[in-house]
Formats: C-alpha cells, structure tokens, sequence
C-alpha cells in the first residue's frame, strides 16, 4: 500500500511522530500531504529553541494549538538583558536582528490561538508587558504562564495577570529582575487562587537609568549628612 492510499486521520497520525522540518519536507512531495501538513489538528504543540526559528516556513499556527514554549539559552541572550542605555553600538546591532521577532510571533497567536492553555517563554530578553498582557486579553482559556530570564516583564504583567487572566491556575516570573516583591504581594492578595512562584524575581537588581542611580546616591549622602 502506497502512502497517500492511508485515510486522513491515519496520515495525520504518523506525521505526529515527525518533527517540524521532516513535516514540511515530507508535505512537499505532493498535494494530499500538504494537506494533511497545513491541518492545524496537527499543530497542538508548539516548541522553539530559538527566535530565528519563528521565522521559518515548518509549522502551521491555529486554533487546535494548546502548547507554546519559546525557550532561547544562547550567549546572546546575555548581551538582550543589557538595559538598553548601556549597550554598544555593536550590542544593539545584534538584538536589532531578532528584537521584534518574539512579540510579532505572538501577536500572531493573539489572533490564530484562541485556545491555547500554556505558554513558556524562557531568554526572551526583548518581549513586553503589553505583549503578555495582550495575550492574556486574547487567549482566554490560558492555564498555565512560565516567564523565564525576561527583562522587560514588569508588575505591570502582574497586574494583567489579576485583570486579564481569568482561567489562570499557574503563574511563574523566574529570574525577572524587573519584578518587585511588592507586585508580586499584590498579585497573590488579590488573586489567591492562582499559583504565583517567582524564583529570584523578587531578590535580583531591578534596572535603574544612570541619572536614577546619581539621584539615589545623592540621596543617600544627604541622610548620612543630617543623621
């Protein structure tokens, strides 16, 4: 028996078992499998290792979609979580390549993924609090959040999460140095029935423009000198 003889559910089974680039490759070879490629029954989890990886024509984003996890461990995501103002010229070259690339991708799953249940975003130095607080307005039925190593999340995803994430059981803000014990007390008052975790958050150095830490350190001189 020829592989296209084989009914749809049982191509959309064995391609289950394919990784993403064995999918496409093997949807090229003619129109039935390309059928059963772009069939977003197939697409219920997602995983990338990298931002580069959004960019490539192998996966297909859809409703049937559950399971999203982006997680970046290169070198390069040191030089993402450099505040801004204190990166070079040949460091801002280099995040300029990919900077967009994390919130586009989830703009697209704001409008394509209504259903999805999990998302894990790990070395994701450049996303926002407008992009998580966006998806939580958009995905609805999301259950489980991992924030992992991301700069820019602030409270103010914290707060999304109490007014936007009302099917959340599960919320994790790890090595997030932007994340305040402060927020991280008044996300759990107000939502005791979400399980909020934050491993280091709330311990690391939040970030601080050069005229703050100059303002701050005046201060201090000022109550050494009159106490």
């Amino acid at each position: 028996m020829h592989l296209t003889q084989l009914n749809h559910e049982c191509l959309l089974h064995l391609f289950s078992f394919l990784d993403k680039d064995n999918r496409r490759s093997l949807s090229l070879t003619c129109h039935q499998l390309r059928q059963i490629f772009v069939d977003p029954c197939l697409w219920s989890l997602l995983h990338f290792s990298s931002p580069c990886q959004l960019t490539r024509d192998n996966f297909v984003l859809g409703p049937s979609l559950r399971y999203l996890s982006i997680c970046w461990f290169s070198s390069r995501v040191q030089v993402c979580n450099i505040e801004d103002w204190l990166k070079s010229s040949f460091q801002r070259d280099i995040c300029s390549k990919h900077e967009r690339l994390v919130s586009a991708f989830l703009a697209h799953v704001c409008y394509m993924c209504p259903n999805l249940l999990e998302l894990t975003l790990s070395g994701c130095g450049h996303i926002t609090d407008w992009d998580v607080v966006t998806l939580l307005q958009s995905c609805r039925r999301l259950r489980r959040l991992h924030l992992e190593n991301c700069v820019r999340i602030t409270n103010r995803s914290l707060v999304g999460v109490v007014d936007h994430g009302d099917g959340l059981e599960e919320v994790k803000v790890d090595f997030c140095r932007n994340i305040t014990q402060a927020g991280l007390q008044a996300a759990r008052d107000r939502r005791p029935g979400v399980q909020l975790t934050a491993e280091r958050s709330a311990d690391m150095i939040p970030d601080s423009k050069p005229q703050e830490k100059v303002l701050l350190r005046r201060a201090l001189q000022k109550v050494l000198l009159f106490s």
